[in-house]
């Protein structure tokens, strides 16, 4: 594991029993009180993400909007918020996903992304990869591509990056449980 996983993952605080028993919670809020920390794991993304030459990084509601900004901003690309139902102004699009305990939805302005745009879909955390894979749909009705993905955290050991190895198959995680 490379030095910056491993300075990760010791800042990384769990959670046990959260949001329900048996959870255990990957609590990464702490990495926000460090932004020497923050300026890496910005630039480790920024290595990533550059080689695809993106036109805009998608960031998914709300964890995802705390690098997704600051990636965007050093890439000189727009941010285009990914937001749960009902939260954002304008008129959208909507793609439902599944969760354990019911569905979701997730939406995007009608007018977020250009046609033929290559975007980086950007997360906190990759788990069941519902989230991202609505997303994912939300992108290519608007008839862009998911270039790639850049998430801090990837569990694993729950099979989220098959559902969107269909979209694209360069998925980014700096952390791996």
């Amino acid at each position: 594991m490379n030095s910056l996983a491993s300075e990760i993952k010791t800042v990384i605080r769990d959670i046990p029993d959260f949001p329900k028993p048996g959870i255990v919670f990957k609590d990464l809020t702490p990495i926000l009180k460090d932004p020497e920390l923050c300026k890496r794991i910005t630039g480790a993304f920024c290595d990533s993400i550059c080689k695809s030459s993106p036109d805009a990084l998608v960031a998914l509601d709300s964890r995802g909007f705390w690098f997704g900004l600051m990636l965007a901003a050093q890439l000189g690309i727009p941010m285009i918020p990914v937001r749960k139902e009902g939260k954002l102004p304008y008129q959208t699009i909507s793609q439902s996903y599944e969760l354990e305990y019911g569905q979701a939805k997730v939406e995007m302005h009608i007018d977020a992304l250009k046609k033929g745009w290559k975007v980086i879909l950007h997360d906190d955390l990759l788990a069941t990869g519902g989230t991202a894979e609505a997303a994912s749909r939300l992108i290519t009705q608007q008839g862009a591509s998911v270039a790639s993905y850049a998430f801090m955290v990837e569990l694993s050991f729950l099979g989220g990056r098959t559902k969107l190895t269909p979209f694209s198959e360069v998925i980014t995680s700096l952390v791996i449980y």
